[in-house]
């Protein structure tokens, strides 16, 4: 008798468990066109600052614009609630690990202010930066038209899940579509994980989707509440969905991998996998500029009754710009990811993102079982 299968389980990958075949024909990495469009706004590089406190205050947010990317200012974080929140960080860098989520939820229980809100986006501005802020689905409707009418240049609705449905006592919940109409500038949704999930989101009329649900490194919700998708998987089906959606509508919607890189080949993978781009979130925490110091943790550490992240300590490794474009002086893959991506899509034939979609990429064993045995060890 054929044992009975409750409900079917398929095997998902993350980027250690894959590899990237290269193309038949080579090109110059100089050659390769790396631009990212975000509704009208088009970055020079794919690269977006994660809405952490630790890393997108106004200042990175400028930093970052000047280098051709993107930061997303969290809206209902440290910068929204204090007028000078650098003491408030203080705080939270200055005690013992285990004291950490006990600190953070102190610190945010403060409430947010528009005024800071208003105040950060025009200094933002005021710099001739682009300006892109962060706020779960329960904030928008109060927040996301302040912040546009201060001069916002996108807006970003982001959770640990973002669907287009959603059940709740609301009389009226928010509903993606009418947003966009009202605000008038690209709106990016997520966070995603299912092909049917994202192209319903697609469907409200969405300017990007946003991906992962569990990856980062500061991120606990698969260890909490069990929920996730490992990110080579999580961004392969999003990217079907895309392609199904502009099979329908003619419309191509970008989709940004968020979480879970770590290196260079991560970053590179991301992209074979489907994205047209990346969030980066405790990588970019590690540079001078970020207000973290060193530190790090997610947007979801600091809730009340169910954290799910953690503070963590990355270091610093540099300014922004050496750890984006290098040169690199460590041979980890952690720095220079945008020569590590040019590099990819020259051995790989592809003179645009999309050409790199095509590249091939296989199941493999993880890099440490390959011969790299001595670097794993390697201790002096």
């Amino acid at each position: 008798m054929e044992r009975p299968q409750f409900k079917p389980l398929r095997r998902a990958y993350g980027f250690d468990e894959v590899s990237i075949v290269p193309g038949d024909v080579t090109i110059n990495p100089d050659q390769t066109n790396i631009e990212l469009k975000l509704g009208n706004v088009t970055l020079k590089i794919p690269i977006i600052a994660a809405a952490l406190d630790a890393l997108s205050s106004p200042k990175t947010a400028i930093a970052i614009s000047q280098l051709g990317g993107l930061a997303v200012i969290n809206l209902e974080g440290l910068q929204a609630r204090y007028a000078n929140p650098d003491q408030i960080f203080q705080e939270i860098l200055s005690v013992p690990q285990k004291e950490a989520t006990l600190a953070l939820q102190k610190a945010y229980s403060a409430p947010i202010q528009e005024k800071f809100v208003i105040d950060h986006v025009r200094e933002v501005k005021k710099a001739k930066a682009l300006c892109a802020v962060s706020m779960t689905p329960a904030w928008t409707k109060k927040l996301a038209a302040v912040a546009v009418e201060a001069g916002a240049d996108i807006v970003v609705v982001q959770s640990t899940v973002t669907t287009a449905r959603h059940i709740s006592k609301s009389v009226k919940g928010l509903i993606i579509s009418d947003l966009i109409q009202k605000l008038g500038v690209p709106v990016v949704v997520g966070n995603a994980v299912s092909f049917s999930g994202s192209l319903e989101l697609m469907e409200q009329g969405i300017d990007a989707l946003l991906l992962g649900v569990g990856p980062g490194a500061i991120c606990t919700t698969r260890e909490v509440i069990g929920v996730g998708v490992p990110q080579v998987t999580a961004t392969m089906d999003c990217a079907a969905a895309r392609e199904e959606f502009k099979r329908r509508t003619g419309k191509y919607i970008p989709i940004i991998t968020d979480g879970g890189i770590r290196t260079g080949g991560d970053l590179c993978k991301a992209f074979v996998a489907g994205a047209d781009g990346v969030m980066l979130g405790s990588q970019l925490t590690a540079s001078d500029e970020a207000p973290g110091k060193g530190f790090s943790w997610g947007m979801a550490s600091p809730h009340m009754d169910l954290p799910r992240g953690t503070r963590i300590k990355v270091d610093s490794k540099g300014p922004l710009k050496k750890i984006l474009f290098g040169p690199s002086s460590v041979s980890d893959g952690t720095e220079n990811y945008i020569g590590a991506l040019r590099t990819c899509m020259g051995y790989c034939g592809a003179f645009t993102i999309q050409d790199l979609h095509r590249a091939e990429m296989v199941v493999a064993p993880a890099i440490r079982t390959e011969g790299k045995y001595h670097q794993l060890t390697q201790t002096i």
